[in-house]
């Protein structure tokens, strides 16, 4: 007997049906029970894969939907009730028009690119002053400040002072459209500039020399090592070439500000995983392309100041919205220094003018809210001596810490240099600020100030738990400048006073050295001693930097006294540059010993604020035009970049 024979294999098969010759009558009814019929057909395994690739369609399509929504989120053209009040309220604008002329070529017309002819014409040019008109009707742009970065880490550290290593509400928001346009510059004219002297050509001569070296070894990279003949890298955002753009148009250099445009608009990109120090990034960076942009017209400095400026915006999310020391500018990510949970008092206090304008320009309100934020706490704090402030602030807690340590010098001088420029930026109309600045001065004259033997030079010293030391960093030279400045804006006039013997004291900190220039620190002797002179230097403070302060300070006391002894002693300090740090091949390097001529031992570095404000204000002092950069139109930044002082509309 045979066994059964195995039962038929199951096959999967599709049926189709053709019609030939049928009509198609578009029915609906027809169509679903055809494709019905099909479905069930398939097999199992089939219908799966069809479900699945439907599902991943789906998902795909939502997720298409989430990010789309989110790029064109911003401009949505809906106000809230406070900004619908704000676009209502009465605007800010600079106190006057501009002074500069445009780098013309020989035929008279401006040698910039087709895009940026527009705010141009033969003769000068005008300043950028009014900030853009605000259009409900165009709807606003509403700026993610950090958005999802801050969910990633950052690896990289930024240590440093200044170039010094340190050891461990106004506004309303605008259209994207009018952010991209700024507002034309004003129509008034004004005369014609002055020529260049003998001096002005001197430091335009130094100028080309130290941007010779940048352009050859250096060229897009942060900063020159002459010596070397290479380049260091400290962000990577070429902050040699725009700490230097305004400098370059102040000095009529149109050839090389084209070339660093060019180099703006096509290389400039600040998506990239790099950590900055929000404080030093702020005043090279930011104030560097809002500077330009006032003094060019170009709204691509504008454009990119927008974006740097937003992306510096997680710093300011801190507990106690102290922002933090360091941020990256690709992944959104702030921290504190490594070592520590602070920040110094002058970083997060030396941002405001940046901020400021960068907020009346674009009319976004958050950018002016966390900066005025961080000065209304510090207001507010105890800890304080007499106006003086410690040295660093918790990020954390919000509060002071190291209290009882007193200095104008690094981590707390341009505190007080910001409190007087804040109150002139914004009309003299924040008495607190002005409060504040006053009371401070009292506090150093109460405090720090001092004589030195044997020829009396008057010094800031520094306080530490009571106890006094006759220690001045170059830094300090700032103060003779700001003192003036005040006195020009109607403070009290015995300023001026202290603001001279100051600056004798950091003439002769440069003078009494071999080499004709200032080390970084200084030590005054407080005792009649035969054969001893005022300054003492320290070995490990005896290098220069090229810092600018000294020279800073020259051009405000020249700028409103008009006594040409300011002018000499700056050219002395111009020579010394050229005999001890000029280097052949191009640029100038730091020192390391400014009491030995023949060995002054170059450190191969050339900082960025030597072209962004050294030569700048040596331009500027041996100018014998007093509308050049008018005191009464502007206001400098702590890296020298002009910027425009506000008005009532």
């Amino acid at each position: 007997m045979y066994p059964p024979p195995p039962p038929a294999p199951h096959r999967d098969f599709i049926s189709v049906t053709l019609s030939l010759g049928e009509s198609y009558d578009n029915s609906k009814s027809r169509r679903r029970r055809s494709w019905w019929r099909k479905w069930k057909q398939l097999s199992r395994l089939q219908r799966y894969m069809v479900l699945f690739l439907l599902a991943f369609l789906i998902l795909c399509g939502f997720l298409s939907y989430l990010y789309m929504a989110s790029q064109w989120k911003a401009p949505s053209g809906r106000f809230t009730e406070e900004e619908k009040a704000r676009l209502e309220a009465p605007g800010l604008e600079p106190a006057k028009p501009p002074v500069l002329p445009a780098p013309e070529k020989a035929d008279g017309k401006p040698d910039f690119p087709k895009k940026s002819r527009k705010y141009f014409r033969r003769g000068p040019p005008f300043l950028q002053i009014r900030a853009p008109n605000i259009d409900s009707k165009e709807g606003k742009q509403e700026v993610a400040m950090g958005g999802t970065r801050q969910e990633e880490s950052a690896q990289r550290t930024v240590i440093s002072w200044r170039g010094a290593v340190i050891e461990p509400e106004q506004g309303t928001e605008l259209s994207s459209r009018r952010a991209e346009s700024p507002t034309r510059p004003s129509s008034l004219m004004q005369k014609e500039p002055v020529p260049p002297n003998e001096r002005q050509e001197g430091v335009i001569e130094a100028f080309l020399h130290a941007w010779k070296g940048y352009r050859k070894f250096a060229w897009g990279h942060d900063e020159l090592k002459p010596v070397s003949k290479s380049f260091g890298e400290w962000f990577g955002l070429g902050l040699t070439l725009i700490d230097a753009l305004d400098t370059m148009w102040i000095l009529g250099l149109k050839n090389e500000f084209k070339e660093a445009r060019k180099w703006v608009s096509e290389k400039l990109d600040f998506e990239k995983d790099v950590e900055v120090n929000l404080f030093e990034s702020t005043i090279r960076i930011l104030g560097g392309l809002l500077s330009a942009y006032h003094l060019s017209g170009d709204s691509l400095f504008l454009d990119k100041a927008k974006d740097f400026g937003s992306r510096l915006m997680p710093a300011f999310t801190s507990p106690s919205k102290i922002p933090y020391s360091d941020v990256n500018i690709g992944t959104g990510v702030a921290r504190p220094p490594r070592w520590t949970s602070d920040s110094t008092v002058s970083e997060v206090t030396s941002i405001q003018l940046e901020f400021r304008e960068l907020s009346r320009l674009t009319g976004i309100k958050e950018f002016q809210k966390a900066v005025e934020e961080v000065m209304r706490h510090v207001h507010s704090l105890s800890g304080k001596k007499d106006g003086l402030v410690p040295m660093f602030i918790n990020t954390q807690s919000g509060h002071f810490t190291h209290l009882g340590m007193f200095t104008l010098g690094a981590r707390a001088d341009s505190y007080y240099e910001y409190l007087l420029k804040q109150w002139i930026q914004g009309g003299k109309k924040e008495t607190q600020l002005l409060n504040d600045y006053l009371e401070a001065i009292n506090g150093v004259k109460t405090h720090l100030l001092r004589r030195s033997e044997p020829n009396k030079l008057t010094f800031i010293g520094e306080l530490t738990h009571g106890r006094f030391n006759a220690k001045m960093d170059h830094l300090v030279c700032f103060l003779p400048g700001t003192l003036a400045l005040g006195v020009h804006h109607g403070l009290p006039a015995d300023h001026m006073q202290l603001a001279r013997e100051l600056m004798e004291t950091c003439y002769q900190m440069n003078r009494q050295m071999e080499t004709g220039l200032s080390p970084e620190i200084a030590h005054f002797n407080l005792h009649a001693t035969e054969n001893h002179r005022d300054v003492k230097v320290k070995p490990a403070d005896r290098h220069n930097l090229l810092r600018p302060e000294t020279v800073e300070s020259l051009f405000y006391l020249y700028r409103i006294t008009e006594d040409p002894k300011y002018q000499d002693w700056g050219w002395e300090i111009l020579q010394s540059f050229n005999k001890h740090a000029r280097v052949p091949s191009g640029g100038y390097s730091s020192i390391n010993n400014v009491q030995n001529p023949l060995k002054p031992e170059p450190r191969d570095k050339m900082e960025s604020f030597f072209l962004g404000e050294t030569l700048k204000y040596l331009y500027l002092l041996f100018s014998s035009d007093r509308n050049l950069l008018s005191l009464d139109t502007y206001v400098f930044n702590t890296e020298a970049h002009p910027l425009p002082i506000w008005t009532p509309a």
